[in-house]
């Protein structure tokens, strides 16, 4: 893999872990939103990854080594919503009370969506630590050439 697939995976990367920390955000933002435009409590989100791969255009890229011809980055397949039943709480005196006086919660944990974040947080800055990393080889390769 040369230094420029590098930065492109790498900025990839970067992409997908920000749209998973403004997903983490938006559940921590909704913990206890009990009515949506759709009825019902916020349903809490999840981010998937996948790889971005591009298939060999030629024979050539065939012999290619499998990093360089297989997966060129990370995306975002899709933001899957969590099917976990809401939470129910007895608060008759909410506005958002069934008959029996309770109250539909989403069944999102403040403390995992915080650990979400934090992983989220952490991958991101490595991902910035390797363009530095890259940035760095390739001004080196420059300076050796000069």
């Amino acid at each position: 893999m040369n230094l420029f697939n590098m930065l492109d995976v790498s900025g990839s990367a970067l992409l997908a872990e920000r749209q998973r920390a403004e997903v983490v955000v938006s559940n921590l933002a909704n913990a206890e939103t009990t009515r949506t435009p759709n009825g019902g409590p916020y349903q809490g989100q999840e981010v998937v990854f996948g790889s971005t791969r591009i298939a060999p255009a030629s024979f050539a890229q065939t012999f290619d080594s499998v990093a360089d011809s297989a997966v060129k980055g990370v995306r975002v397949v899709k933001v899957a919503t969590d099917s976990a039943p809401p939470i129910e709480r007895y608060d008759p005196s909410n506005p958002d009370a069934n008959a029996k006086g309770y109250v539909s919660y989403p069944a999102i944990n403040p403390a995992e969506e915080m650990v979400d974040l934090l992983e989220a947080s952490r991958a991101y800055q490595l991902n910035v630590d390797a363009v530095q990393a890259t940035k760095s080889m390739i001004t080196q390769a420059l300076t050796i050439l000069s």
